[in-house]
């Protein structure tokens, strides 16, 4: 019998003041996202991803302490915890990313993965961060991610996590591959011009290198004052031979669906053998400074 899972991306815009209050605006975005998880549900989805820094505009487009104030800690914070009863009501899997708080001044752009059954399973940190024009800069914000690259066995199967500029660097996406990934979930937040060619590039290569699934989100809008583009939407499913099998519209909140098929996964890489025949001892260079 076939292993077969319904996935679901959620991409949305902000549509609030963004030189107001920064809880005011956290709070509006869970209660958006709340009702686009039971959409979500409603559509009998068992593993659910959410858009990078979900719960608010991507603040590193300007440099500014008062986002600070999004900051909390994972688990046990309350959007974690909120989530783990979202997830454990309707028995679905989420990735949920979260600006993560470690100690005071110590911050992350982390994604918690939560079971079918409310549990928390852990998190995984952004290894890669941009810092550049028009408005990136993530350094002000966050540290780098310091946990590897770990893959969450959950009740659909084996879950990894890459977010957004991480798309950019193939190690991790092999290592999450090697690491026994099933389904890599990449959520992010990025502007047309920028990079909407290599959006449709990039991870279907991840796919078909590695033998798993890719679900890519991204938000969409503009997101005022400092609008440093089109965050363009059109997050999408593809599968271990680098087809994308569903994609979201351009310029609207959606919940998108995709029916996986797991056992591809084996067929896929019973066919091309790039794991078994890869030569790590050849790749050394790769890794000096």
């Amino acid at each position: 019998m076939a292993r077969l899972i319904r996935a679901g991306l959620i991409q949305a815009s902000v549509g609030e003041d963004l030189q107001g209050d920064p809880n005011k605006i956290k709070k509006s975005m869970i209660d958006k996202h709340l009702a686009l998880i039971e959409e979500a549900a409603s559509k009998g989805v068992e593993v659910l991803c959410l858009q990078e820094l979900f719960y608010g505009p991507y603040f590193p487009a300007e440099q500014d302490r008062r986002w600070y104030e999004l900051v909390e800690p994972i688990p046990e914070g309350p959007t974690t915890r909120l989530m783990q009863d979202i997830a454990k009501k309707h028995q679905m899997v989420m990735v949920v990313p979260i600006y993560e708080e470690e100690l005071t001044g110590v911050y992350y752009n982390t994604a918690a993965v939560i079971d079918a059954d409310g549990k928390f399973l852990g998190k995984y940190r952004k290894t890669h961060l941009p810092h550049l024009p028009p408005g990136f800069w993530e350094k002000f914000y966050f540290r780098p991610g310091n946990l590897g690259y770990p893959v969450f066995s959950t009740r659909v199967g084996k879950i990894g996590v890459y977010i957004c500029y991480d798309r950019h660097f193939p190690e991790g996406a092999r290592a999450l591959g090697l690491n026994g990934a099933e389904i890599v979930f990449n959520p992010s937040a990025t502007v047309a011009g920028l990079s909407d060619h290599l959006w449709h590039l990039e991870q279907p290569a991840h796919a078909v290198a590695n033998g798993y699934y890719v679900g890519a989100i991204n938000r969409v809008g503009h997101e005022k004052p400092w609008d440093i583009g089109e965050f363009y939407g059109m997050s999408y499913c593809c599968d271990p031979r680098g087809q994308i099998i569903a994609q979201a519209a351009r310029d609207r909140d959606e919940v998108l669906v995709a029916d996986l098929d797991l056992d591809i996964i084996r067929e896929v890489r019973d066919t091309w053998q790039f794991f078994r025949d890869r030569r790590p001892d050849t790749y050394q260079e790769l890794v000096n400074p």
